[in-house]
């Protein structure tokens, strides 16, 4: 099975209605929960409320596939977690940004959802890194647009319009706001604080990395970020992508700071 086959597996709500005993079933309608569950595996993946919104993945990717297509972006990642409970796809746009004389970057479209309430109906725009082979993705606050899955949240009829903003979006910032990492000299204690956003277990090859790198622009920083992430973290942890996706965030504020002082 493919990578985007396994996310479209079927779901159903089942009311949470449990039945003491010497009570008649009759006499209880609703308790105010409901389980949504796996239709192929039979698995509960949560108990929710009823004014949780169930929004499919199936659904989701009814209205995202056609319009990746349409920009030409291609699905570069698709990945489960917590049993299907969580969703990730990571879309790669065509659009080629130069930021050094043979650094490239694509903008990219990440989409996350759950089915147990953990993360909302999440569109980020983000950056491919061309020279990594691995897809590193660096989480970049473009078009940050979450959506809560609630019966009162009108704004989830809108997901196309909201997918439609992000991929136009990133395309105008991506080529604004790039230049200033390139051109922003780092101060030194920004890279302490980046070292303090990395897991233990990593702590010897980013030393090694830094000071054989020795990068002098943020440009140079997020570079030795993202390679430590994606050669050197698992892409199977969800920790890995909540990591990199607040990379990119990080370094843009501290670069935007350092230039405009």
């Amino acid at each position: 099975m493919n990578p985007l086959s396994e996310t479209l597996f079927p779901v159903t709500e089942v009311p949470a209605i449990g039945v003491p005993e010497g009570v008649d079933e009759k006499e209880i309608d609703s308790t105010g929960y409901k389980f949504i569950t796996r239709s192929d595996t039979g698995d509960i993946l949560s108990c929710m409320t009823d004014e949780y919104r169930l929004v499919t993945n199936s659904e989701i990717m009814d209205v995202a596939g056609p319009l990746m297509k349409k920009s030409g972006a291609k699905l570069c990642e698709a990945r489960t977690f917590g049993n299907g409970a969580r969703t990730m796809w990571q879309w790669k746009l065509p659009d080629k940004v130069k930021v050094d004389s043979r650094d490239y970057v694509n903008p990219t479209v990440t989409i996350r959802n759950s089915y147990d309430g953990s993360i909302q109906v999440h569109i980020l725009a983000g950056a491919f890194r061309i020279l990594c082979s691995n897809g590193m993705i660096i989480g970049i606050v473009i078009s940050n647009k979450s959506n809560r899955h609630s019966v009162y949240n009108l704004h989830l009829d809108n997901i196309e319009e909201a997918i439609t903003d992000t991929i136009e979006t990133s395309r105008k910032i991506f080529s604004r706001d790039f230049p200033v990492l390139v051109q922003t000299d780092i101060k030194r204690s920004h890279v302490m604080q980046l070292i303090k956003m990395f897991p233990d277990f990593v702590m010897a090859e980013m030393t090694k990395y830094l000071v054989g790198q020795n990068p002098q622009t943020y440009w140079d920083l997020l570079n030795c970020a993202t390679f430590l992430v994606t050669h050197h973290m698992k892409r199977n942890y969800e920790t890995t992508h909540q990591l990199e996706h607040s990379i990119y965030p990080r370094i843009s504020k501290w670069a935007n700071n350092v230039a405009r002082a």
